[in-house]
């Protein structure tokens, strides 16, 4: 594996179109980068984050994965992009490359952008490009306070955490879509047990509720000219979001001991997920955010529903 992609050059084609991947976020998602020109944020005192150790923050990482540790082990936290997969098919290179930055950048935990898709003719290769920013802004939540008085080990540990959320979405991706490797991982075949019970016809109540929610919303952001499949696709996308945001957002809680709670998690994304559905560009505000929290309620109780069909099989997030 080396250390970076060669650059690419000439006929480049950034963003495929075409790709139905979101970017994710740990607290909240947005569709495009934030503005990282800025060194510290409001009412938080300024401080070198280079005080972590990027050996330490992999080593709590590979505690919990080691296949995530073996996809962050030849990545620096530099915001440069390092080859993480290599594939041959044919005359052409496939290559997804990953960067990783800490730095702050307003109140966001951390966020997941990809996948940027490169092409070079001359060089017969495509390069997917995804980043992770990690905003280390929570070290004074009383939380960590009171469980690290070390400012280097909080550091350490909230870099750690922002970084394992984020990666499962990396490794939730790689997994859908790389020929080989990377779909026979632990997190990849976790979130896809889960994808499937949350369909599974013992939560069939819940689901077409969460479903009803949901095509409502894309029906109150519509601009009018999608056809009824594509507002249907729409729908499927935003529900596997949806699951991919629990299950990330459980599987980390377990791993750093800071528990998932369903009903807040489900309060949270459903905004989010109305925001992704188009906001409310046929309907009021008001009929919009009513609508944000029958989805809530629905979500919760389809999360609920989740954890006890997956209780019932046995079945626990490693």
């Amino acid at each position: 594996m080396k250390r970076k992609a060669r650059p690419i050059e000439k006929e480049v084609n950034v963003w495929d179109g075409s790709s139905n991947l979101w970017s994710y976020g740990f607290q909240d998602l947005s569709t495009s980068a934030p503005d990282l020109s800025s060194a510290s944020i409001q009412n938080v005192p300024y401080f070198d984050l280079r005080i972590y150790r990027e050996s330490r923050v992999k080593s709590l990482i590979k505690v919990h994965s080691k296949d995530m540790y073996r996809l962050l082990e030849k990545v620096h936290f530099d915001g440069n992009y390092y080859t993480v997969k290599r594939v041959s098919s044919g005359e052409w290179e496939y290559c997804w490359d990953l960067a990783v930055r800490v730095q702050y950048f307003g109140k966001m935990l951390g966020m997941t952008l990809y996948p940027k898709r490169l092409v070079s003719q001359k060089e017969k290769k495509i390069v997917y490009r995804y980043m992770i920013l990690v905003n280390p802004y929570q070290l004074w939540e009383e939380a960590l306070v009171n469980r690290f008085w070390n400012l280097q080990e909080r550091v350490e540990f909230l870099i750690a955490r922002i970084l394992f959320h984020e990666c499962i979405h990396v490794m939730i991706s790689l997994g859908s879509i790389v020929p080989s490797g990377f779909g026979n991982m632990d997190i990849y075949l976790e979130f896809r047990k889960m994808l499937e019970v949350s369909v599974s016809k013992k939560l069939s109540t819940q689901l077409h509720s969460v479903q009803f929610r949901l095509w409502n919303l894309v029906l109150f952001g519509a601009s009018g000219s999608e056809g009824e499949k594509k507002l249907l696709e729409k729908v499927q996308e935003i529900h596997e979001f949806l699951i991919n945001e629990k299950y990330s957002n459980q599987k980390t809680g377990k791993a750093f001991h800071f528990p998932s709670n369903n009903t807040k998690i489900a309060r949270k994304y459903a905004w989010v997920a109305a925001v992704k559905a188009g906001g409310c560009k046929q309907v009021s505000k008001r009929v919009w955010q009513v609508e944000v929290r029958r989805l809530s309620i629905a979500l919760r109780e389809l999360f609920d529903g989740i954890d006890t069909e997956l209780s019932s099989m046995g079945l626990k997030l490693s």
